[in-house]
């Protein structure tokens, strides 16, 4: 029996391209549904010619991981119908370092993957035993890097922070898949007290089903490479364009989202931590999450004062905090389950 660990992996299969430019999902094991099947042929790149080669990609869709390997097949090769491959693991879990496996052919890589995923073990000629339970969670959480998120947008990164905090819906667009995968898993790190990665959607097309699920998401951080997207207010609270290093809230989230002297405080926090060439992405995590903590204790020491532990806006209002603040602490009460309805 494979040990508890693998039973994250749900699936692997193979999809193939052959000489007549032909997408066909060949295999399988043990199985995917059709509506996830047809997300993944979406996802794997070999139907968007004009696109370029996606090495390595990865995503959700409703609860299921997906993690696509791609490869241009290289002559001389018993394949000799087959221009391009792509291997598709499925999982439960977020951990795209876990799940990209090198091999130097297809049959070696479908191996790996089969192993691991029917004995949580993979013997490799490069390194040695590959073990799933040595994958730790924290690392593909850490993976990310805060760090560039602040170097690009420098204060600005406290909206960001602040419609992690208010579980808001933040969409991001760039039309380089690659740039995409980095920049929107590295931001639920901004709010590491949840740990969190659920909301993480980091390559969604604009299509029924995708969509769909995105909206039985109460938040998400939503990465798209199509640039109609910034036209779909309908998706987004806060909206982030990548190529132009541009940040805007909808009409609709800025009063949720007004800032103060509060949010300038966080935000020099921030700034000043990431500016330190010798503070590491971990150091500067840490360093956001105790001044998250700080704003929680407060936070959960106010409940404590009010009936069933549940504050009130009149709770907030007794306290004369700035308009700002006593906004951003009403909408976090809310988002942390703290606020009498």
């Amino acid at each position: 029996m494979a040990a508890p660990e693998t039973q994250l992996m749900l699936s692997v299969g193979l999809i193939e391209k052959d000489v007549n430019a032909d997408t066909l999902w060949v295999w399988c094991y043990p199985s995917v549904s059709a509506e996830l099947r047809e997300v993944l042929l979406s996802k794997c790149c070999l139907r968007q010619d004009s696109r370029g080669l996606h090495t390595f990609v990865f995503g959700q869709f409703r609860r299921t991981w997906y993690y696509i390997s791609t490869v241009e097949v290289q002559e001389p090769t018993a394949l000799k119908k087959v221009t391009h491959f792509s291997i598709v693991v499925t999982a439960k879990d977020f951990n795209p370092e876990r799940m990209y496996i090198k091999h130097g052919s297809p049959v070696k890589m479908m191996e790996g993957y089969i192993a691991v995923l029917t004995k949580g073990i993979c013997q490799s000629d490069e390194n040695g035993s590959f073990l799933i339970k040595d994958y730790d969670v924290r690392k593909a959480y850490l993976a990310g890097s805060v760090k560039d998120v602040v170097s690009q947008f420098g204060m600005e990164t406290i909206i960001l922070y602040t419609a992690l905090m208010l579980k808001k819906r933040i969409v991001v667009h760039h039309p380089q898949v690659e740039v995409l995968l980095e920049f929107t898993r590295a931001l639920p790190a901004l709010t590491w007290h949840r740990k969190d990665w659920s909301i993480l959607h980091p390559y969604v097309h604009l299509t029924d089903s995708e969509l769909e699920n995105l909206r039985t998401c109460t938040g998400y951080v939503a990465g798209f490479v199509d640039p109609e997207v910034s036209n779909r207010s309908d998706l987004f609270d806060v909206y982030v364009n990548l190529p132009d290093s541009e940040i805007t809230i909808s009409q609709s989230a800025k009063e949720a989202m007004s800032m103060g002297k509060l949010h300038k405080d966080i935000g020099l926090v921030i700034v000043q931590s990431a500016e330190n060439a010798d503070r590491t992405d971990g150091q500067i995590i840490k360093d956001i999450s105790i001044k998250t903590r700080e704003i929680l204790a407060n936070l959960a020491s106010l409940a404590e004062e009010c009936e069933n532990s549940k504050i009130t806006l009149e709770t907030l209002k007794q306290r004369h905090f700035p308009p700002a603040t006593e906004n951003f602490l009403f909408h976090l009460a809310a988002a942390e389950q703290l606020l009498k309805i």
